[in-house]
């Protein structure tokens, strides 16, 4: 946790959740530093609900910017938006809901060259990312700097989840052994709000150690039937990340 941010909240902004993280929980929040990778639908909620919640520090990092067909479903950014660079945008909204929230914007891209450096300063990574191989380099980098890393993907109706914790819980390439082609999908804006609230909800459990993560385990939700089911994740034999005695970067 980087305790050095110490944000002005108001005495009653949390009142309604310091019964169920305690005083020591909402400081956990207050000291941490979580990096949002995307700034879109999935980004959106994620990083609108953390900061609300009193996370101390959020790192937004997307080098794309707005277009009109994003706003179906990507509510950091107004219909005036269009056209400019979407963490800058959603640093202007993020800062009108939640001023003492500090915010880092990088409008840069996600490769082998700016992963290590992205991670290094982040308690947990959000994974809003829509390019897998953006995601995988992202993952290795959070795995070997022991950083918890909160997977999110959606298509349709239907998203999934999990929370990979370093050194508990299998990795990112032992679920999605390769990289998928790359495609633009159709989705449904309250998909993402339901996915990317879910992260939300994960990085607030693991920084205030409240409940049990959905680590080990993939949560599938299908929107159109209204169900919700769990995939057991094993370790995979070789994996080149995780596997035992893999040296680390």
């Amino acid at each position: 946790m980087n305790s050095t941010h110490n944000p002005g909240y108001p005495s009653h902004r949390f009142e309604r959740q310091i019964p169920l993280i305690g005083p020591d929980g909402q400081k956990n929040l207050e000291d941490a530093t979580v990096l949002i990778a995307g700034a879109g639908g999935l980004g959106s909620p994620a990083a609108t609900y953390l900061a609300l919640a009193g996370i101390g520090e959020l790192i937004i990092v997307d080098d794309d910017i707005i277009q009109e067909s994003n706003l179906n479903r990507q509510f950091l950014h107004a219909a005036g938006s269009v056209g400019l660079q979407k963490v800058y945008s959603a640093e202007a909204t993020i800062h009108g809901l939640a001023p003492d929230t500090s915010i880092i914007a990088h409008s840069i891209r996600i490769d082998e060259n700016s992963a290590d450096r992205l991670v290094k300063d982040a308690d947990i990574v959000i994974d809003a990312l829509d390019n897998y191989e953006s995601r995988f380099i992202l993952h290795e980098s959070a795995w070997n700097a022991d950083v918890a890393f909160i997977h999110g993907a959606i298509e349709g109706f239907s998203g999934q989840l999990t929370s990979i914790i370093p050194g508990s819980s299998p990795c990112l390439s032992c679920l999605i052994t390769a990289v998928p082609p790359s495609a633009k999908v159709p989705v449904i804006g309250a998909t993402a709000g339901v996915i990317g609230s879910m992260q939300a909800l994960e990085a607030i459990k693991y920084l205030t150690k409240s409940g049990t993560m959905i680590s080990g385990r993939l949560l599938i939700w299908d929107g159109l039937s209204g169900r919700t089911e769990f995939l057991k994740i094993g370790k995979r034999n070789n994996c080149p990340v995780c596997e035992e005695g893999k040296d680390r970067k």
